[in-house]
């Protein structure tokens, strides 16, 4: 006999929604999301639809209707709690638009915890549109199957940043300056940890100061060349994640992959 399909099947969208979800739950999807649903994926009476509310988890669902401008689902399953999300903030200069979209995107996929966008004296730019990169960082964690959304702070200037900085986490700062090799400095961490990234080219001299001046501060190398600060953000996270996050826990336990 054939083997019983998987459901839901690993192909089911999923969703971020604002309701608190629970079992038998109706939901009614309306907007950009019973659009994606009835015009991208096809979706209709039966199909699979995962859904998270970035507090109890991961949902299936059912679709039980649809129609011009709503699609509604009724939740079937809880598949996995809210993750728990290595502790790590990312603090990235602010960059041009579709660069800093890209260090939000692939943020949000590597597994940071918090972004904190940060203005320095070179900074092209001195804000972003919270609600634009909101729908950023959601879209990328649907993408990925996260569970947990990043938290997503307004911009601060590096001094008021520096100024206020918590006692008990460790700022990394990936200095062009150089310093000992970021993957021996991580694995060697415990704790909360951030690492900060710079503008277009780079902080000045006296930024540089400010940062190193910090008792929390580590200085730690990316490597012989100079990169880009998205390369810088990506490459960083990345290393992190390998050594001192969850990057070996495998793969997540998911019912609906077994």
């Amino acid at each position: 006999m054939p083997a019983t399909p998987a459901w839901p099947p690993r192909s089911a969208p999923r969703l971020f929604v604002d309701e608190t979800l629970s079992l038998g739950q109706a939901i009614t999807l309306e907007g950009n999301q019973a659009h994606y649903l009835s015009r991208v994926m096809r979706a209709g009476e039966g199909d699979a639809v995962i859904l998270c509310d970035n507090r109890t988890g991961e949902w299936a669902s059912r679709v039980t209707d649809t129609g011009k401008r709503a699609i509604t689902v009724e939740l079937v399953q809880q598949l996995r709690s809210r993750e728990q999300v290595p502790d790590l903030t990312l603090c990235a200069a602010l960059l041009k638009k579709p660069n800093f979209d890209l260090v939000m995107e692939k943020a949000t996929e590597l597994g940071i915890r918090a972004l904190q966008p940060i203005i320095t004296r070179r900074c092209v730019a001195d804000r972003i549109n919270l609600n634009r990169a909101t729908t950023i960082v959601t879209e990328a964690a649907e993408q990925c199957a996260r569970t947990a959304l990043p938290e997503l702070s307004e911009p601060l200037k590096l001094d008021a940043l520096l100024r206020g900085w918590p006692e008990g986490r460790t700022l990394f700062f990936a200095d062009e300056m150089g310093g000992p090799p970021a993957a021996a400095v991580f694995s060697a961490h415990r704790g909360p940890a951030a690492i900060i990234i710079g503008p277009e080219g780079g902080f000045d001299e006296a930024e540089r100061a400010a940062i190193r001046a910090l008792p929390q501060a580590k200085a730690i190398s990316l490597g012989p060349r100079i990169l880009r600060g998205e390369t810088a953000a990506i490459a960083a996270i990345s290393i992190w994640m390998a050594t001192a996050g969850d990057w070996q826990a495998g793969l997540c336990d998911d019912p609906s992959q077994n």
